[in-house]
């Protein structure tokens, strides 16, 4: 249960840093805007500008790391310590190139997973060692960085040519009357002599200009450089096909394990309601009507206060089985849908509960009964631990999924704890390949979101 709730989180994790990618740096250099204003206001394209001179100076490191790094290790070859410095190489430019995916991931927004084949279990060191040279990752990251300085030079003399020419004529102003004197602009045919402050002005104007083409350049030289990386530090087809099909059968695995923990908890937990509950009431109204049948001849009045508080007893059965059929699936979600349902859990909340229902068509009943008891137990939690004072619950769907979000004002530090509630839905979110996430810092606000895949 533990490596479940584990991998749960962990793939939460995963989401929560690529939904706080996408928020912070956008899309990716390859699928954002070519509209000017837009690229203006995309932070990606900025780190693009960024990236041009950090690529160089990476590209001079692993030039003289390689160079000399292989040089060595061929020289003393005839030596075990050659052999042994070829081994740390190796391992060294694979470090290298997944800090190369990594920073790539930062400043274009693109993400290259890992491609590397798994290496074998145990402490076999040569065959570990056999295994990474085998792998052709290992030598297309050799490649990479090997070609990264003469590729990198070339695009950081066109960023500079660039962005030069735009931060002269911006500070043109600034560094006119810093000098006291003039500067002399010649551009071709085109000579320009600044001498005043003001005038600069419109240099100025024409830096911030020319800004522009000097961005589609700089974007240009970005997609370019992805689409190079993605062929070399990238898994081929086989490879990512592989690795998808891999991690959709692990998946696929641990939900089913997830599913089937939840689906046990769940009827142990029918098992212990009915036996502490409607059991114990039928039997004591059993006992009462059968008390009162010994009396009806001898003491008829005895015996008609043993029959009310056996319809009493009744009664509360009822109510017991009415509550545990609720908890199973509510009869207000089949008939009137998941609005109508949500609405009726704001309505006995403890705090007052904002209720947004968007979605085009009913969601299948698997999708409807999960995104109930998530809301359910969200809204129960904030009665027992939140101390909110109020709390909102939002219902929308975003291109095949149902997504659930509750928020409150409360004190935070809620958790997915192994066997505790939070965990509980994860589980049950995981029978359809859901993703449960928790964001609830100390001192709160507190947002819990579900996410449901949704065959429309």
């Amino acid at each position: 249960m533990d490596e479940q709730v584990e991998a749960q989180v962990g793939e939460a994790a995963r989401t929560v840093w690529d939904r706080s990618v996408r928020t912070v740096w956008g899309r990716s250099v390859m699928d954002a805007s070519w509209w000017p204003l837009r690229m203006l206001r995309t932070p990606v394209t900025w780190l693009a500008v960024a990236q041009a001179p950090l690529a160089f100076g990476l590209g001079i490191f692993w030039f003289v790391a390689l160079s000399v790094g292989l040089l060595l290790s061929f020289a003393l070859s005839a030596l075990w310590v050659g052999l042994i410095m070829l081994v740390a190489m190796m391992a060294f430019w694979r470090a290298g190139a997944m800090f190369e995916r990594r920073l790539l991931r930062v400043t274009f927004g693109l993400r290259i997973e890992d491609p590397y084949r798994p290496l074998p279990a145990g402490r076999n060191v040569f065959g570990k060692i056999k295994a990474m040279a085998a792998d052709p990752a290992t030598w297309k990251d050799l490649i990479y960085l090997g070609l990264l300085l003469p590729i990198a030079l070339a695009e950081f003399v066109v960023w500079l040519c660039s962005w030069s020419l735009v931060g002269l004529l911006v500070l043109t102003p600034v560094l006119v009357a810093t000098q006291g004197g003039g500067m002399q602009y010649v551009i071709g045919p085109v000579s320009l002599y600044v001498h005043d402050p003001l005038v600069g002005l419109w240099a100025t104007l024409a830096g911030l200009v020319l800004a522009v083409p000097a961005l589609y350049v700089t974007r240009a030289m970005a997609v370019a450089h992805s689409l190079w990386a993605r062929v070399l530090l990238g898994a081929s087809g086989s490879q990512e096909e592989n690795a998808q099909l891999r991690e959709r059968a692990e998946h696929l695995r641990a939900s089913r394990a997830r599913g089937v923990d939840a689906v046990e908890a769940e009827r142990r937990r029918i098992e212990r309601d009915l036996h502490d509950g409607a059991q114990q009431q039928l039997l004591s109204v059993a006992m009462d009507i059968g008390r009162a049948r010994s009396k009806l001849d001898a003491d008829p009045e005895g015996a008609r206060v043993l029959i009310e508080q056996a319809h009493a007893g009744a009664k509360e059965a009822i109510v017991e089985l009415r509550n545990l059929a609720r908890g199973i699936y509510p009869a207000i979600l089949t008939d009137r849908g998941l609005d109508a349902a949500l609405s009726g859990l704001a309505g006995r909340a403890s705090v007052p509960v904002e209720v947004s229902v968007d979605l085009p068509e009913r969601p299948p009943a698997a999708v409807e009964s999960i995104a109930y008891f998530v809301v359910a137990e969200a809204l129960t939690n904030i009665a027992k631990y939140a101390r909110a004072t109020s709390a909102s619950v939002q219902v929308t769907r975003e291109a095949g999924w149902v997504v659930v979000e509750i928020a409150d004002d409360g004190v935070g530090g809620a958790s997915a704890e192994p066997g505790g509630g939070l965990a509980g839905l994860a589980d049950r979110a995981a029978t359809i390949d859901g993703i449960l996430t928790v964001d609830s810092p100390p001192g709160g606000p507190t947002v819990i979101r579900a996410d449901l895949p949704c065959d429309w």
